[in-house]
């Protein structure tokens, strides 16, 4: 059975979607084809099947142990690790001079779907390095480039980031870490950081954490803080490998999932201080690390999907394969047994969940092909549009797959009934998995604050009228297309998500705190109106293919117009009532007093 997802719903997504070709127009890809792009995704669909799918499991139930001060991990983590290396896809979308090989965002974030659907505990790593090298080719110094962005190319060194604080979670305004100057420039690292993904393991050489800390007498707040790249091994006067820097695995974390991902408490300075360097300006830290936030929360959102849609196809293919009662038409005891598929409850639990995986996936590819225009489309306008789209959409990239992702997952292992809470089916592991991306990168309630308290009022609003007029002119060529019912339900949505945005936004001048009580809600309800409008695309790119298609295709189709249909009639119907809660500010759990818990 094929852990991957399929090569057809990624051609579909990158070439019919989202016309992933016409990037070969832009002179960064000139050299490109779409050849290569195919190669990349075979590539790393076999890297996936072959070395990271087959200790699934065996990651899962022997997970990292903390032995002599360090983390030891199951020897095929080391030989995946090094296969994805070698293969060049930590450095895929580098610059040539860089070392890379100039590869688009939205081809690379594919491809590394095929690692997460296989094996997220594995996989991990290298998206961690990757935004961790990311980090440092935006903000570091020539010298810290020329240092360590080589190795983490190759796989030589992992990265991190280290933000989270034992007292301290998502509220990084307040964290204690402290930065001492010193006279050669670096500076003295004292404090300890926890869920540290990555934050210690034995893959390789060393591990570059890039650290949230407070200089020596900054001011208070997210104003005083700064980022800094702390190695776990200095380098010696040359160069190489020196001596171990005062960075110590205080413990590792057991987590419900990603077992295979060491989840660190780390202690800096424990004795004179561990060694740093300043990346970026100081004070300007926080800023300069969402880079690597917003970046792994796309990344999230990629790993969701994927997760959902590994347990839609066991499921499926349980399904399609297991005998079990028959139709209630049927009232013939001794009649031979139907198989699971055939129950209409079951097509429900299935479409369900293909609405949620591939919607999720389609959106994330999409703020992914908005990360390549902000940074590589030939004119200025769009790539400020592209840029001002994702800021709005990156808070529902991250949160809506990782939550409905969980319950697809929790349908799939429905359809197996009692065999889905066994380990002979991978279905109760890879719900554990993913039930830790709704916490990963900042819990639900964390980005509808986001979403509502800033990315809707940036630029007095500019950011939510560009949703808006997309979303109008895209339900426009669907209706053009054929679609009728659909474009015009999603205008109705629409319209009255701008309503409530408008009523809670002007709420905010006066009553910050009431009008973002229900930011989560907001969140919600905003994302089922945003994968309307992604199923909605999806929906019109298949049926302007169908007069033409072959008979595979036309399945594939058909089977995106009718999740497209499913979803119109099950999931955006919900936001009527979520918006009439919000536009009366119910105050049930604002006006909730602690007392009253008892």
């Amino acid at each position: 059975m094929a852990s991957t997802i399929s090569q057809r719903e990624l051609s579909f997504l990158l070439y019919e979607f989202l016309d992933t070709e016409s990037l070969l127009q832009r002179e960064r890809y000139a050299d490109h084809s779409r050849e290569v792009f195919d190669a990349t995704l075979e590539t790393a669909r076999q890297l996936a099947e072959e070395l990271l799918a087959p200790h699934l499991r065996d990651g899962d139930e022997n997970e990292p142990q903390f032995i002599g001060g360090k983390a030891q991990l199951i020897q095929p983590t080391a030989t995946a690790w090094k296969a994805v290396a070698d293969a060049g896809f930590m450095s895929a979308h580098w610059d040539n001079e860089e070392g890379g090989l100039q590869l688009p965002e939205v081809v690379l974030r594919a491809a590394m779907s095929a690692f997460y659907a296989a094996n997220v505990g594995t996989a991990a790593y290298p998206m961690l390095t990757i935004g961790a090298a990311n980090l440092l080719r935006s903000f570091g110094s020539d010298a810290l480039k020329d240092r360590y962005l080589a190795p983490m190319g190759d796989g030589r060194f992992a990265g991190t980031m280290a933000l989270t604080e034992p007292s301290q979670g998502s509220a990084l305004g307040d964290i204690k870490t402290t930065a001492v100057p010193q006279a050669d420039g670096s500076y003295r690292i004292f404090g300890q950081k926890m869920f540290i993904s990555g934050g210690d393991q034995d893959l390789t050489e060393n591990i570059v954490h890039m650290v949230l800390a407070r200089i020596q007498g900054a001011p208070a707040g997210v104003k005083g803080i700064s980022l800094f790249l702390v190695p776990k091994i200095l380098p010696d006067e040359d160069g190489g490998a020196g001596g171990r820097n005062d960075v110590a695995l205080a413990g590792l974390l057991h987590k419900m999932g990603w077992r295979n991902t060491t989840s660190a408490v780390l202690s800096f300075g424990e004795r004179d201080g561990a060694v740093g360097w300043l990346v970026g300006r100081e004070h300007q830290g926080l800023a300069h690390m969402f880079q690597m936030m917003n970046e792994a929360r796309i990344g999230v959102g990629v790993m969701a999907s994927s997760i959902a849609w590994r347990g839609f196809s066991e499921s499926l293919n349980y399904a399609r394969e297991r005998p079990q009662g028959r139709l209630p038409s049927s009232k013939d005891p001794l009649s031979a047994q139907v198989r699971l598929i055939e129950h209409s409850d079951v097509r429900r639990l299935l479409l369900a969940q293909k609405a949620y995986a591939e919607g999720g996936l389609a959106l994330c590819l999409y703020a992914c092909h908005l990360f390549e225009d902000q940074h590589t489309h030939p004119d200025q306008v769009a790539r400020d549009d592209a840029r001002r789209l994702l800021d709005v959409l990156t808070p529902v990239v991250k949160s809506w797959p990782a939550r409905y992702g969980a319950a697809a997952n929790d349908m799939a292992i429905q359809v197996l009934g009692g065999a889905g809470y066994t380990r002979d089916h991978p279905l109760e592991q890879l719900y554990r998995d993913q039930r830790l991306n709704m916490i990963h990168e900042g819990a639900e309630a964390i980005h509808g604050v986001d979403l509502l308290g800033r990315k809707v009022v940036m630029e007095q609003g500019a950011g939510l009228r560009q949703f808006i007029d997309i979303v109008r002119r895209d339900a426009q060529r669907a209706a053009e297309a054929g679609l009728k019912d659909e474009p015009r339900v999603l205008g109705a949505s629409l319209d009255r998500l701008a309503r409530v945005s408008d009523q809670l936004v002007g709420l905010q001048r006066s009553e910050p705190d009431l009008a973002l009580a229900n930011a989560t809600v907001y969140l919600d309800a905003f994302g089922r109106v945003a994968l309307a409008w992604i199923w909605l695309q999806q929906g019109r790119v298949a049926t302007l293919a169908l007069p033409g298609a072959t008979m595979e295709a036309t399945d594939h189709y058909c089977g995106k117009l009718q999740a497209m249909r499913y979803f119109f009639q099950w999931e955006l119907p919900q936001t009527e009532a979520q918006w009439t809660l919000l536009a009366h500010v119910d105050r049930s759990a604002f006006d909730m007093h602690d007392d009253w818990f008892a």
